[in-house]
């Protein structure tokens, strides 16, 4: 007689109610031990009541090393200063380690099932529940390789046991999440069970989330929008079944609801998809947030036995209504439309934790800033992440480009000589399948998505493919599906990805962006930038050592530990360093050497997103372009737009200076000006002012034009010949361009430091990481710029409109009340007791070059109840507080 009573679940303390089907709980919390110190049969520490007192505890999800972190067995602050990270001994990690949890069952209806499901864990395990083995090794397989497991028959009343064996993670050999040359691979290689793992209670039919597919296409059609939904429903039993599945629909503003059902027929033991309809009047669109809002709507189900008992509830489920497609142009690029309108990527590569250690609020910090460089979209590649990742792209508006990982075993492929992993058998085949079909699963309904890239650097084979396809089909894949993010082949079932991955990837001058070849501004450049990212001396100082900042400047040849691995060609600043002697002039101090290297930053960032946007509309057009990267995995000293403690510096401000939404930009190559507008309705009459001095304040042109502007276009507006001029005189030159509507406002103002010789690029002489350059532009004189007296001050706002997610603004003006340029101005705010900078800040433009006699509002978000205190500084000068009023 089965029993009356329903299972509840004890997970660390608190009880977690699994009281009816439907129901799903997260493994709440972990004890971590290593097989050394876990001697003995491992099924007996899966049994309830082992003695686990002297394991390790954990809170949720983590990779081994992320766990003993947490538990203080190692420091954080330590392990990243200098090079301690290569003292940890690697040998503790090369066993397997266990990850182990009781929780309390009470007795559940015969008829009910108690499922295991597992989401991340890298890269193999076995699992065992109450001293039963559920899953070996040869199943439980592939960082991203997601299975159900029934857990019914061996359920205990009262304690039960759960144990995860995790075995070592190998590059090579294995489907993990690896790093190549982003920064020294973790010493535990990423192992443990680093996603979460659920437990669902099921009655006799289960169903899984719901899959949302529309037929919307395009924002210009009022027609009402049809939605279908999807679910997978099991029967468990050794009988048929007639089961009724109800939806609703819920409108963002939850004013409305639209409510379906389906009566199925489902014979014993079987599998079916189910597909469900409604239909949508008056359709609230999602768009990207650099175009609209993002309303979501929501979709329950859940399905009910004959006797009108709820069998099973899926989770609930958000989706957006909008449209996506991918299509190749005249000149083989790949071409992205968002809702019917041309969507122009600019977006940078996303870097997760080195210890893959998941913080949501880190992460919205993270896309803030996406979002306030004007950016649009993020490159995840083979870093798929977590659910609630997805979650924050929808609501924040961010597209995605996620797909799998170059440089390892994801990738070894007879054809690829550049791939150190092992070839692919037959089993591998089926991890890859698996994984593909849990992402695909967990990514479908989610409006951000903009495509998934089935391969990185290389495409994958044939058989990869079909399984690949097979099981984005199977979850009715809404997005585009690109072979590759290079142009170096592709598999029969696609097409030509249409992306270059042609580099370059350490330092090349400005005008690099505005040449025909490799990674310049045309076509979609799938990842790409010229490696810079140097944090500010606030942040150098956290993680190297004396010796180590002596080092950054004096020896420019030198290996940097925090760079990459010994063996790359990353290790050093070779390149960057010898660019900054002969441009800027050798640096004689640290100081100096970081102020010079966020000039060569600034300048670098804001060329690659400037020409990529002023080449739009060109005879070939730039589509879009991925800087790498977006942010780093741990303290960095290149390829970021912001730093490891989420500090901003001259890479940021260059960046967020290039990708403004309506922008006048200068073309190095041709001396023109461009007029940008990335906004998809913004219209109408544009004034733009060009101003050319010299560094000792002479004038030597003041030219106004008025011109009209359309959305998504860009196009030349003036040429300025007389830059010329700036060969005979041998002077520097400062070009400020002033873009301006019938507010007083300006909608955009840039300034340039400029010589009449351009950097002279060796293109045919190209390596895939740089273009050498032959002759550099002279800016040496900008250290004999006349010292400019600059008067600034700052006060809190008063505008209650400017707090934004429990920010508050504060408005800094700065004056140059001198006859000269002062140059290179950067701002700062800090913690008036500590003296730290404040993270995350969010300004409105920083390293801001005045013009003589300029003045120049600034605004700084930053949170809520913070003490804060400004602090300027002028070209290399010192730091100095602002008076605040």
């Amino acid at each position: 007689m089965p029993s009356l009573h329903l299972a509840l679940i004890l997970l660390s303390g608190t009880v977690m109610a699994l009281q009816n089907p439907g129901a799903q709980v997260s493994i709440a919390g972990w004890h971590l031990q290593s097989t050394h110190a876990a001697a003995g049969d491992l099924a007996a520490w899966s049994l309830p009541h082992a003695n686990v007192s002297k394991w390790y505890r954990i809170s949720g999800p983590a990779t081994v090393l992320g766990g003993l972190l947490e538990n203080n067995a190692h420091n954080e602050t330590d392990l990243f200063y200098s090079d301690h990270l290569a003292g940890l001994n690697k040998s503790d990690f090369g066993v397997p380690w266990l990850y182990r949890e009781e929780f309390s069952l009470s007795p559940f209806l015969a008829d009910q099932h108690l499922l295991l499901q597992t989401h991340g864990i890298s890269s193999k395990a076995d699992i065992f529940f109450n001293g039963i083995q559920i899953a070996s090794s040869d199943i439980q397989k592939g960082s991203y390789a997601g299975h159900t497991y029934e857990l019914t028959p061996h359920v205990l009343v009262g304690q039960n046991a759960l144990l995860i064996k995790a075995y070592p993670t190998s590059y090579r050999d294995d489907f993990a999440l690896g790093w190549v040359d982003w920064n020294p691979h973790p010493p535990d290689s990423g192992t443990g069970v680093w996603r979460n793992v659920e437990l669902k209670l099921t009655g006799p039919v289960s169903i899984s989330s719901p899959r949302v597919t529309t037929n919307f296409t395009s924002d210009q059609s009022a027609s009402p929008v049809k939605v279908t939904v999807k679910t997978d429903v099991q029967n468990y039993g050794d009988s048929p079944v007639d089961v009724t599945l109800r939806g609703s629909i819920h409108s963002p503003d939850s004013a409305k609801t639209i409510d379906f059902s389906q009566l199925v027929h489902l014979p014993a033991r079987s599998n079916s998809t189910v597909s469900l309809n409604a239909t949508i009047n008056n359709p609230q669109i999602w768009w990207p947030a650099t175009w609209g809002a993002q309303p979501l709507y929501n979709v329950s189900l859940d399905a009910s036995l004959p006797s009108g008992a709820v069998s099973d509830v899926a989770p609930l489920t958000n989706f957006g209504i909008r449209h996506v497609v991918s299509a190749l142009n005249s000149h083989n690029d790949v071409a992205f439309t968002v809702n019917g309108h041309p969507f122009h990527v600019r977006g940078a590569g996303y870097a997760p934790d080195i210890f893959l250690r998941f913080d949501i609020k880190r992460l919205e910090n993270i896309f803030q800033y996406v979002l306030d460089l004007g950016l649009n979209t993020v490159r995840l590649e083979g870093k798929q992440e977590h659910p609630e990742l997805y979650d924050l792209a929808d609501r924040m508006g961010l597209m995605l480009i996620a797909g799998w990982e170059c440089c390892d075993k994801w990738e070894a492929w007879a054809y690829n000589d550049d791939s150190p992993g092992t070839l692919w058998q037959n089993q591998d085949y089926a991890i890859a399948h698996a994984s593909m079909l849990h992402e695909a699963e967990m990514m479908q309904p989610h409006p951000s998505l903009l495509a998934f890239l089935v391969g990185s650097d290389y495409w994958p084979d044939e058989r990869a493919t079909d399984l690949y396809l097979s099981a984005l089909r199977s979850m009715d894949w809404p997005n585009p599906i690109i072979a590759s993010a290079s142009m170096r082949g592709h598999p029969s079932q696609l097409p030509p990805s249409g992306m270059k991955m042609d580099g370059p990837y350490d330092w090349v001058p400005p005008n690099y962006w505005y040449g025909d070849s490799l990674g310049a501004a045309f076509g979609f450049g799938s990842e790409q930038g010229a490696g810079v990212g140097t944090p500010e001396l606030s942040s150098l100082r956290k993680f190297l050592s004396d010796a180590d900042l002596k080092s950054l400047w004096s020896s420019p040849n030198a290996g940097q530990y925090h760079l990459a691995p010994a063996n790359g060609v990353f290790h050093t600043r070779k390149i960057f360093n010898n660019a900054l002697a002969k441009r800027y002039g050798p640096a004689k101090s640290l100081e100096e050497y970081v102020f010079k290297a966020q000039v060569m930053d600034y300048e670098a960032t804001r060329a690659e997103f400037e020409a990529f946007a002023a080449r739009q509309n060109a005879s070939r057009p730039a589509t879009g372009v991925v800087y790498w990267m977006l942010n780093s995995a741990w303290p960095s000293l290149h390829w970021q737009l912001f730093d490891y403690y989420l500090q901003t510096a001259g890479a940021f401000f260059g960046a967020k200076a290039g990708a403004r939404q309506e922008h006048v930009a200068f073309d190095y190559e041709s001396r023109s000006v461009y007029l940008i507008n990335h906004s998809l309705k913004t219209s109408g009459t544009r004034h733009i002012t060009v101003d050319l001095i010299t560094s000792n304040g002479t004038q030597l042109l003041l030219r106004e034009v008025t011109t009209e502007t359309t959305p998504l276009s860009s196009k030349e507006v003036i040429q300025i010949p007389e830059i010329a001029t700036l060969l005979t005189t041998k002077t520097i030159g400062f070009l400020r361009l002033t873009l301006s509507d019938t507010s007083p406002k300006p909608l955009s103002r840039n300034v340039y430091w400029i010589t009449a010789q351009n950097d002279v690029l060796d293109w045919d002489n190209s390596e895939w990481y740089a273009t050498p350059v032959t002759t550099f532009a002279d800016f040496t004189a900008l250290s004999a710029l006349k010292p400019a007296t600059v008067v600034a001050s700052a006060a809190a706002s008063t505008d209650d409109a400017a707090r934004v997610s429990g920010l508050t603004s504060v408005e800094v003006t700065l004056e140059n009340q001198s006859d000269v340029p002062a140059f290179f101005i950067r701002l700062a705010i800090v913690d008036s007791k500590t003296r730290e900078e404040i993270a995350p800040v969010f300004w409105s433009d920083n390293y801001v070059t005045l013009f003589p006699r300029e003045r120049l509002r600034l605004v700084v978000r930053v949170r809520e109840g913070s003490q804060w205190v400004v602090t300027t500084r002028v070209g290399g000068g010192k730091e100095q507080d602002v008076k605040s009023k």
